[in-house]
């Protein structure tokens, strides 16, 4: 996947550095060349140093192959003038531009582009922090047969690996959040003090799955 990258501040270098490592082809664009060599000697990617929502300028950072451009300015207007142009002059696939203000949520969509807001994002996390439980349920299958449900991995559960916490046909552990990224765990995975599990349940589990979490009812 060959990826453009404009505007690389906190939020941009980082996908930019993440996608590199994950083997795209990254180009990361920005005004300010120490921005750019911020970036390290571990990049792997290009660096193409001017104003990103200049046409010659992402014609330099090769938007006429790239598979996907994110925007990531500090300035709305500049983000959407970037998406608007990969999208409808130069046919990009997939146009990511980041929000800040909320309200303009609707002009993206108006022009078919993908929006990132990291204050939507944060009001989400600070209410799911603020309300959540020992166990939470999060999404019902069918008629309620089977949950998802979240919960905290106790002490006492510290060192165990998710074969131990899995009962065939009625627990599952299907990701595990910690330190702030979530992922899908392995049969091996071995669980921490303080992850934070989503396991599918069967109905007729929960009582199990309680006991297996120490979660009082």
């Amino acid at each position: 996947m060959n990826v453009i990258v404009v505007g690389v501040g906190f939020m941009g270098a980082g996908l930019a550095r993440r996608l590199s490592r994950q083997g795209c082809s990254v180009t990361a664009v920005d005004r300010d060349p120490q921005a750019l060599a911020a970036l390290g000697p571990d990049f792997a990617g290009a660096r193409v140093q001017g104003v990103g929502f200049d046409r010659s300028v992402l014609e330099r950072a090769g938007i006429d192959r790239a598979s996907a451009v994110v925007s990531c300015m500090g300035s709305d207007e500049a983000n959407i003038v970037v998406a608007h142009v990969a999208r409808s002059v130069f046919k990009v696939p997939r146009v990511i531009a980041r929000l800040h203000d909320l309200s303009k949520a609707e002009t993206y969509r108006r022009l078919s582009i993908q929006t990132v807001s990291p204050n939507a994002w944060g009001i989400a996390r600070i209410c799911e922090l603020l309300t959540y439980q020992q166990m939470d349920g999060v999404y019902e299958i069918g008629s309620g047969e089977v949950q998802v449900v979240r919960a905290d991995v106790p002490a006492l559960l510290d060192g165990t690996t998710v074969r131990e916490v899995t009962a065939v046909g009625e627990v599952q552990l299907v990701a595990v959040s910690r330190d702030n990224e979530t992922f899908i765990p392995t049969q091996g995975t071995v669980l921490a003090d303080g992850d934070i599990v989503y396991a599918a349940v069967a109905a007729s589990a929960s009582r199990k799955f309680k006991q297996m979490f120490g979660i009082v009812e």
